[in-house]
């Protein structure tokens, strides 16, 4: 009988803005730590938020979202905290709204080159009405950016969280939590 290892890693979850990056944060961990909103670059921080698993214990990096049309400071600023997370992670995962691929999407696709593994999120699937509509988009994704997995998500409603979880723990280094099994962030409350 074999026993299976202990798995923990940093995560970076990364898009462009307004995908639903925190959100799905949120829903993983199970509460709000990260701020939502409708306006861009929200996020200016990265946030850290922990979910932890039997098996697996998972340390997300909320990041602001990606602009590429933006050249002001703020945004130049912003964009190097999230090309610095996807060097620093074991795994990343790639917010993107289903049905098409924008150029700030596809900015962000250039950032993945040679990066972690990554498994992309298909988010808002709630707003298809035609879910037959996604499997040509999905095809592209992977045509694209050859993802280890692609898991449909609706941050909002919670659909797709543990199949999102269950695509990354295989890619998590087998080791020891990284932090205590109650925690499910490392901001302060202040912060939050």
């Amino acid at each position: 009988m074999t026993t299976s290892k202990h798995r923990a890693g940093y995560i970076a979850i990364i898009g462009r803005p307004n995908v639903g990056k925190s959100t799905l944060l949120n829903r993983l961990v199970g509460q709000k730590i990260s701020i939502t909103s409708r306006r861009p670059q929200t996020t200016r921080q990265r946030i850290i938020g922990i979910v932890t698993r039997t098996n697996a214990q998972y340390v997300f990096v909320d990041t602001p979202g990606f602009q590429s049309r933006h050249g002001s400071a703020m945004n130049r600023l912003m964009n190097r905290s999230v090309s610095r997370s996807i060097g620093d992670v074991d795994a990343i995962v790639w917010v993107v709204e289903a049905r098409h691929l924008t150029a700030e999407d596809k900015a962000v696709l250039g950032l993945l080159q040679g990066s972690a593994p990554v498994v992309i999120a298909v988010n808002k699937i709630d707003e298809v009405g035609n879910k037959n509509e996604l499997l040509p988009f999905m095809q592209e994704l992977e045509t694209l950016a050859h993802p280890a997995a692609i898991v449909p998500v609706a941050a909002k409603r919670g659909s797709g969280a543990e199949h999102l979880l269950e695509a990354l723990a295989g890619l998590l280094p087998e080791r020891e939590r990284l932090y205590g099994e109650d925690e499910i962030t490392t901001a302060s409350e202040r912060t939050l």
